[in-house]
This record gives structure tokens, sequence and C-alpha cells, in this order.
């Protein structure tokens, strides 16, 4: 038993097994002696229902994780670099896979029996953004190990405004320098600069490609969600129709079983009479005989 694997277990459960399944781990390292890590399983905290759903998405979407990151990387380059307009395109990119994730993350809740509200799904939306604009953030969401959500101690206000971002103010010229002489750029700096945004415009544009294959995923989960919904309802109501035809069947069985018996004990009666009646014929017809007899 080591803790890392204890963590990884117990984030991975539901909310509401997470307290058992703690005191459980820690009275085992209790017993194998390990005191230090007893004591480090017991400080784990639970997650809010927010946190983990953020966690279940990690778990369950481990291909999300990646391009998530290298977008916020490349949006954090890219909010020192580029001009206002391929910030604010970056930016609604930024914004519409965070949606697409937050449906997702609402999906696997409820697949997971904890459907959620507006309220949570927007703290893990509130988290998605932190993943995108601070690294520490992002390190702790994709550790899947969330306790609570995040929220982004950084941000990209020159994005969300549409502003030019601002560039660090030139240093004076030198007294040495003469006024008219145009200033000369760094070639190794600019070089940076073209490399840095080529980076970001290739993250952005495998963010937005892996966006539309997530969208398409999820808008198919939701068709298929929708007919399998529907699909449930016409069962269900068979079934009501089939479990009424049953019940009024096993009615009409217990009469006719009823009626069965009262026929048979009818019959049995009426044989009995008839072979009363036989033997009493019988016996008047021999009387009759004997009576009219020449001899008698």
């Amino acid at each position: 038993m080591d803790f890392d694997t204890v963590a990884e277990e117990l984030y991975a459960r539901r909310p509401e097994d997470f307290v058992a399944a703690r005191a459980s781990a820690v009275a085992s390292a209790r017993t194998a002696g390990d005191r230090d890590l007893a004591r480090r399983i017991g400080a784990l905290r639970k997650p809010s229902l927010a946190a983990w759903v953020s966690n279940l998405l990690v778990r369950s979407n481990p291909g999300e994780v990646e391009p998530l990151l290298r977008l916020g990387e490349g949006l954090r380059r890219a909010h020192q670099d580029l001009d206002g307009e391929q910030l604010r395109e970056l930016s609604r990119r930024q914004h519409a896979l965070v949606r697409a994730l937050t449906l997702q993350a609402r999906q696997l809740a409820k697949e997971a029996g904890h459907p959620v509200g507006e309220g949570v799904l927007r703290e893990v939306e509130n988290t998605l953004h932190a993943v995108l604009a601070d690294p520490e953030a992002a390190e702790k969401w994709a550790s899947g190990l969330l306790d609570k959500p995040l929220t982004a101690a950084v941000g990209f206000p020159a994005a969300a405004e549409g502003a030019v971002p601002r560039r660090p103010a030139a240093p004076p010229p030198s007294r040495t320098a003469s006024a008219s002489a145009p200033a000369r750029r760094d070639p190794k700096a600019e070089q940076r600069r073209r490399q840095q945004r080529a980076e970001a415009r290739e993250a952005a544009e495998a963010a937005e490609r892996e966006l539309r294959t997530r969208r398409e995923e999820a808008e198919a989960a939701d068709r298929a969600a929708r007919e399998a919904e529907e699909r449930l309802g016409r069962l269900q109501r068979r079934v009501d129709e089939l479990t009424g035809e049953l019940e009024r069947a096993r009615s009409e069985h217990q009469q006719a079983r009823f009626a069965e018996r009262t026929a048979r004990e009818e019959a049995r009666t009426a044989g009995r009479r008839l072979r009363e009646a036989d033997r009493t014929a019988a016996t008047a017809a021999a009387r009759l005989a004997r009576l009219t007899s020449p001899d008698a």
C-alpha cells in the first residue's frame, strides 16, 4: 500500500463512498504499522461535487487532458506576444472548448448516477478556465485528485477585453546614440516570437480540431441518450400494458379453474345421481315384472 495509489483509488470513488473508503484505508495502514501513511490518508479531504465531476472528466477522458493543457500553454504565450485580433480568436476557441468539456462533464456525471445542476457546472467551467490560465492549476486538475473546484489566480484580460496586449516600455535611448537613429531589433528575439506564434497557432488549431471531434461525440451521445430514453419509455409502456394483460389473464385463469372445479364436482354429483336413478329404475322394473308374471 502506498499513498499515491490509495489517493487515486479514493478520488475515483463516488462522493458518498469517500469517507467510508478513507476510514478503511486508514485502518489498513494502521494494521500494517504505517502510522505516517495512516495520517496522510486521513488528511485527504472529501471532494466537493464539482471537484468530483472535474476529476471524473480527467479519469473518463484522459485524451482531453493534453489538448487542454497545450491550449493553455499557447494562450499564455499568445497573451504576451500576439496582437489583439489573434487573442480574441484564441479566446473564442478557449470558451468554446471549455463549454464543450463542461457539457461532457455533465453527461458523465449523469451516467455515473449524479446529475448536477447549473451551479456545479459553473464551478466545473471555472475550474477549466483556471486550468487554461494557470499552470499550477493545470497540474492539479490533470492529477485527478481535486477536493475543491479551482479558480484562476491569473487570467487573460487583454483577450477578454479585445485590447492589444501591453508591451513593456522600450528602454531609454543611450546618451551616445543618435536621436534620429532607427531602433534596431534583435533577430533572435524576433525568431523566438515567430516560433511562439507558430506554436500558439498550432496549439489553437489542434484544440479546435479536438473541440469539433468532442462536440460531434457529445452530440452523438446526446442523440443516443435521447433515443435510448424514448425506447425505454416505449418499452415501459409496453411492459405496463403486458402487466395489465397478465393480471387480467391471471384473474380469468383463476376464475376458469374455479369454474372447472365446480363443473367437475357437479359432473360427479350428476353421475352419482344417474347411477342411483339407474339402480332405482332397475329395481322398479324387476318388481313390476314379478307382479305381472302369470305365476304371480
